[in-house]
Order: C-alpha cells, then structure tokens, then sequence
C-alpha cells in the first residue's frame, strides 16, 4: 500500500511541465523589433536633440538621468547611429540626428496634440476655430519683417486670433516666465534656464550706407571702415559692440558719433547722412531697398546672427502656442537671403 502512496509524487510533478514558460519566449521577442516604433522613444529623442543633454532631457521629461541614459541606449540601437556624442564638456548631434530633428518635432507635435484638449475629433487641431490673443516680443526688424508675414498668415489661417506686437525693452526680459508675452523673437543669448529656445534661422551682419557714399570708392579694407563715422542700434544705448573689439584686435578705432534705439531709425538716419551703419542681410534687406541704401561685407570676421523663438515650458504642449511656433518657423524658411552688395552696386 506504501507503493501507492510513493505513487502519488509523480502526480506532484506535472508542477514541473510548466516548462510551458517556453511560450513566454515569443514575448520576449517584440520589445527588440518594435523599439524603433515606440512612440516614447520619439519623445525622448526630441528632448535629447532640444536639451543636447542626457541630464537635461531627464529632466524635461521628470525622469532620472540612469533612465534617460537607457533609453538613449536604445535610441542608438534603433537608428543604429550615436545621436549624441561627447565635444569637450557638452555633447553635440549627429549629422544624422539633424536631419531628424525636425521630422522628430513634427511627429511629437502630432501626437501630443491629439491627448490634447483643444484638438478636433480626428486629433487635429482647428486654427480656424481658435479665439486667443498672442503677445510677441521683438526688435522692431524683426517685428516687421516676421511680425507682418505672420500678421497675414493669421488672418487667413485664424480670423480670431489676435496679435499684439511689443518691443523689447531697454533691461533683462522676464516677460516669458511672467507670461506677459507668447514668444520672444530675436538673438536669444543669454535665456532664462527653463526657456525653451528654437533657432529658426541664421543671418549675417553687413554695413550700409546711402548711394554714392565715398566708402563705396574703392576696396572697402577694415582702415577705411574704422576711419568713417558710424551710428549703432542699442536698445540700452551703448556706443560700443563686438564691431570695436574686432577693430581693437587690429590697432584700429572707430568713431561711434551716434547710437538710436531700434536698427530701422539707424537705417534711416544713415539715409539722410555720411554715417555708416549695420543691420542683417536678410532681416535688413526689405528697409535697405526702401530707403535706397547699399548694403557691403563688413570687412572683419564677424559672427553670424542665430534668430531664434523662444517661449515658456508652459506652453509647450499648448497645441494653439504649438501651431504658432509652427508659423514662424515656416515664415523663417521663406525670407530668402538678400541680393549681394555687388549687385546693388
């Protein structure tokens, strides 16, 4: 009888078939091939490629730095490209990830706009359906030549949107932290730590003058440059910039004998004057041509002007603050560079 209770034991070892575990094995699989199509990895790649940082896309995304750090492991898996790579003390983006940072944007607007309250029933948001009041903060340059293209473009793409267009002033802009203005336009240096910055284009400084000026006899070499009387825009009224410093690296002076708030009244004052002045070659081109003037390569290796927007992290999943970030950055595409000093000539 002993026997048929030591045969009740092997009954105990069905437990040990479930080795059918094996069929967790298949799940296993798809977390590999299906990384690449994880929406949260799109998430995380934006805020890497914004921040330029493993510690700064964490924090935008309220996660630690060991976990972005994973994810950033898969998101080099998946694209089968680093992203990111260490220069110095900073990290810079690939070729590669360029190129997507843009399509990458566009998609995480998407997606983040049809969890959004506000979006239509197929996950779009309507600009047409839009009542709102937009205040962006600008130099006057900027103002006019974004501010009207984007003025039209709201008319026509949202007739109940407002816009009130103010200038920047004379201190320290707090207005986005505020939240006094939407967006801020312009040379972006030195934001507050949590602003969101977006550089939509590049422009290049050039001087200018009335037609018929005597620089324009002759090569323009950085002597007879320093040697004419110039007028600069400083909203906070300085006489002197990076232009004096190249200068000054040279054993050369300049003779500032005049500095107006806005760089459209410098353009206007070198109108009716022998003075010389600077503006951008694209930002400036639209006055230049108004008021008749010529516009020449500074003879000095001065550094490029990154335009950029720039707005609070409040509104960054604001699907109406979304599609005007949107506009601007597609009116930026369209200035197309101004005509060369050579062919004004």
């Amino acid at each position: 009888m002993q026997p048929t209770a030591q045969s009740t034991p092997p009954s105990a070892t069905p437990p040990t078939t479930p080795p059918t575990t094996p069929t967790a094995t298949p799940t296993a699989t798809p977390p590999t091939t299906s990384s690449s199509l994880d929406l949260n990895l799109l998430v995380a790649l934006d805020a890497l490629l914004t921040e330029g940082s493993v510690t700064g896309a964490a924090q935008r995304l309220h996660l630690s730095t060991p976990a972005m750090s994973r994810t950033l492991t898969r998101i080099r898996r998946a694209l089968d490209d680093p992203v990111l790579v260490r220069a110095g003390r900073h990290m810079v983006p690939t070729p590669r990830a360029v190129e997507l940072a843009g399509e990458v944007r566009e998609i995480v607007e998407r997606a983040e706009a049809v969890f959004t309250p506000g979006a239509g029933a197929d996950g779009a948001f309507d600009p047409a359906a839009l009542e709102r009041t937009f205040t962006l903060l600008a130099d006057d340059t900027l103002l006019t030549v974004i501010g009207m293209r984007l003025l039209e473009r709201v008319r026509v793409q949202a007739p109940g949107v407002s816009l009130r267009l103010i200038p920047e002033g004379p201190g320290e802009s707090t207005a986005l932290r505020e939240g006094s203005a939407d967006l801020e336009l312009g040379v972006v240096s030195a934001p507050a730590p949590e602003t969101r910055v977006e550089q939509v284009f590049t422009d290049t400084n050039v001087g200018v003058v009335r037609r018929g000026h005597p620089l324009l006899e002759g090569e323009i070499t950085p002597e007879r440059f320093a040697a004419a009387d110039h007028v600069t825009a400083s909203r906070r009224g300085r006489l002197h910039g990076p232009i004096d410093e190249l200068l000054a690296g040279r054993g050369l002076r300049r003779r500032v004998v005049a500095s107006v708030p806005t760089l459209t009244s410098a353009l206007m004052v070198v109108a009716q004057t022998d003075l010389v002045g600077r503006t951008g070659l694209r930002l400036g081109a639209a006055h230049v041509a108004r008021l008749g003037l010529v516009s020449f390569e500074i003879p000095l290796e001065l550094p490029d002007m990154p335009i950029a927007q720039a707005w609070h992290p409040r509104y960054e999943k604001d699907p109406a603050h979304s599609w005007l970030r949107h506009c601007v950055r597609e009116i930026a595409r369209e200035l197309s560079p101004a005509r060369s000093a050579a062919a004004d000539r």
